[in-house]
């Protein structure tokens, strides 16, 4: 019946060929699914509504509790409303594993107080947190967590309405609790106040925010969810959350949440892991629900009770808190039963083998088919190494439809470039490679460090490229080769990477400025110091160091790029000379010059251009305001000759370790 769909993307992709059967089983698994999920109720948006049901909730005449808990024998709702009596508030059983309890009194459930759920099952006393918990609190004496009545679900004045995101993407990765220059952990509202605006002022119009769904153990970066609908009360209440977002909206600012939908923390006491006293309410049983490297519990994306609570928690951040979309973590740990550890995925069969969840790719197509029905601007992107084929291609031609993937190949060629090769070896056919080739029409964000190359154990492009001397010598008092060198190839690397990587570009937030440390959460090794899981701003602030300078390249980089369409135009006419180490590319109207040459500047070289004209430079990474040497003059305008050989070109001077940038006027 969907021949015609996958004619589209084997259209696109004539590799594909010789796996039509497979991209047809897609087709037909996601068909099947979403009438099974939808019949009788209308639509994927009218089936995830979970969270409206579940849970805990006011009534006219006071408060109701639902739960589905299918292998329990009782239910027992308890808390500082009863005097955390474990039997006084019995459950009731319903239809289909679902429990429910009504609680008479507008004011016996008052925000601040804290509830736990009783599973009585095979004998066990079970203390748990709702499964829909909205709040979800850990004691400062006892370290237990236990869910807290809060005001998720009340009215909130919002002010943004008609609010779309802007493309093309130029997204702000940042974490809120470590987004302050003070040794503690940060707010929602300190957030608000002091990191947007430097956010604006940067010319980011996309912030992705990690560590929101709720967690108990800080270090894990909020990889290690406990509770789904939770926004980590670490930060803040619910309204803070929603505040800054209103007020990112105010200031042109999409907001992603770094959603965790492919694993879940293995801890009983503060998740959903063994809610009603098995693994499979959930998760696979045995060893398919438990993931061999990162000690969490692995979802079954076949199972409709678990689909609609994971669909329900897309729709959740949306409706209630106005998230714009997702930035969907461990995409490749989803797709493939291995979870793609130790595969390089060398051929086209890789992708479509019995090493392929079926059920996992069908869910990652109706949580992108709900996404855009819920917002049609909502932007989705994948985290997947693996390059599977339509990740990014709407479900109509067969694919799986996010809006982007993640260009993750591409930090580890910077790092393994940087580590292993001298200045004079870099390849530049094989960077030109890395940063150009992906699947035809699906679109990616391209970045050269993420918060990944930031942690502890890693290192930052800056601190590689310069390490030590970054204590000593980011003074503009005093001249530094090492230093020089850094802050070179930290802006010719950002420009390129930026330039040619993606349709869309990410940064982690500091990574701009080159922050001269690593990420260390708290934790025993480092005597639970937060001394590195902060970001120094006072930094880039300080007009004696150079830290500011980079931070003034990154600004006029975003703003040059926003142009014209720019990301969205691959790289036209191309040159790539690998002895002199130059790369020179067009785009539209742009010419892009790179001189990734160590020692040798090029006096009268001959730049190649598409079109006939009068050029003039728009950005020189070496201007002096931006830590260079002021050796390219900005003043000079260039006009094209024609070659004998009818080459369309200038000639103009190429400093080493220079980017420079150029328009037709």
């Amino acid at each position: 019946m969907s021949q015609v769909f996958y004619n589209k993307l084997m259209d696109i992709d004539a590799g594909l060929l010789p796996y039509a059967e497979d991209l047809n089983l897609r087709d037909r698994l996601f068909a099947a699914k979403k009438q099974e999920l939808t019949e009788g109720v209308g639509s994927l948006a009218d089936f995830a509504n979970g969270h409206n049901y579940f849970g805990i909730h006011p009534t006219e005449t006071g408060w109701v509790y639902r739960e589905w808990a299918p292998a329990a024998e009782s239910i027992y709702f308890t808390g500082d409303f009863n005097g955390w009596n474990t039997r006084s508030h019995p459950m009731t059983r319903l239809e289909n594993g679902v429990f429910e309890v009504h609680i008479k009194g507008k004011n016996t459930l008052k925000k601040g107080q804290k509830v736990q759920t009783i599973v009585l099952t095979g004998g066990n006393e079970l203390r748990r947190i709702p499964l829909y918990a909205t709040r979800v609190v850990q004691d400062p004496d006892t370290y237990l967590w236990c869910a807290e009545i809060d005001d998720t679900l009340e009215e909130f004045k919002w002010s943004d309405d008609g609010f779309a995101p802007t493309e093309p993407l130029f997204i702000y990765e940042c974490h809120i609790g470590m987004a302050q220059e003070e040794g503690k952990i940060g707010s929602y509202r300190e957030f608000r106040q002091n990191i947007l605006p430097r956010i604006k002022k940067q010319g980011y119009n996309t912030i992705q925010i990690m560590a929101i769904m709720e967690h108990p153990y800080y270090a894990s970066f909020g990889y290690q969810v406990s509770n789904f609908f939770a926004a980590s009360s670490r930060y803040g209440d619910s309204k803070e959350l929603k505040r800054l977002i209103n007020a990112a909206h105010k200031m042109g600012i999409a907001v992603l949440l770094d959603v965790v939908h492919s694993h879940a923390v293995n801890n009983t006491n503060e998740g959903i892991n063994e809610f009603d006293g098995t693994q499979y309410q959930f998760f696979h049983q045995g060893e398919r629900g438990n993931h061999s490297a990162w000690g969490t519990k692995l979802f079954n994306y076949g199972k409709n009770e678990v689909l609609h609570f994971l669909l329900s928690n897309l729709k959740f951040w949306m409706e209630v808190f106005h998230f714009d979309g997702f930035r969907f973590d461990g995409v490749t740990s989803m797709l493939y039963h291995d979870h793609g550890l130790g595969s390089a995925f060398t051929d086209y069969s890789m992708y479509f083998s019995l090493n392929t969840d079926t059920e996992a790719v069908t869910y990652l197509q109706l949580a992108n088919e709900l996404i855009h029905s819920v917002n049609p601007n909502a932007i989705t992107v994948a985290e997947d190494m693996s390059g599977m084929p339509g990740m990014c291609l709407p479900i109509s031609y067969g694919g799986i439809g996010f809006d982007y993937r993640l260009s993750m190949g591409v930090p580890d060629f910077w790092i393994k470039t940087i580590k292993e090769y001298s200045d004079d070896q870099w390849d530049m056919l094989k960077l030109w490679y890395e940063l150009t080739q992906r699947r035809p029409r699906e679109k990616n964000i391209g970045y050269c460090e993420s918060h990944d190359q930031a942690l502890v154990g890693d290192k930052t492009i800056m601190f590689r490229l310069c390490d030590a001397d970054m204590y000593t010598h980011m003074s503009k008092l005093f001249g530094n080769a090492t230093i020089d060198r850094g802050i070179a190839l930290h802006k010719m690397i950002r420009l390129i990477t930026a330039s040619l990587a993606g349709e869309g570009y990410l940064n982690f937030m500091g990574n701009e400025f080159g922050h001269p440390e690593w990420i260390d959460f708290p934790r025993e090794g480092n005597g639970w110091s937060y001394h590195y899981c902060r970001r120094q701003w006072h930094l880039a602030d300080d007009e004696l160091l150079r830290y500011g300078q980079l931070n003034e390249f990154d600004k006029a980089m975003v703003k040059l790029l926003k142009k014209d369409g720019l990301l969205s135009k691959q790289g036209e006419n191309r040159w790539v000379h690998q002895e002199d180490k130059l790369i020179i590319f067009t785009k539209g109207e742009y010419v892009f010059i790179f001189n990734f040459h160590p020692a040798h500047s090029f006096d009268g070289y001959f730049i190649p251009v598409g079109l006939k004209g009068t050029y003039k430079v728009v950005l020189s990474s070496d201007d002096e305001r931006f830590g260079g040497f002021s050796r390219v003059d900005t003043s000079v305008k260039y006009k094209t000759q024609t070659t004998p050989d009818g080459w369309i070109g200038f000639k103009c001077y190429l400093p080493s370790r220079t980017a420079i940038v150029l328009k037709k006027i």
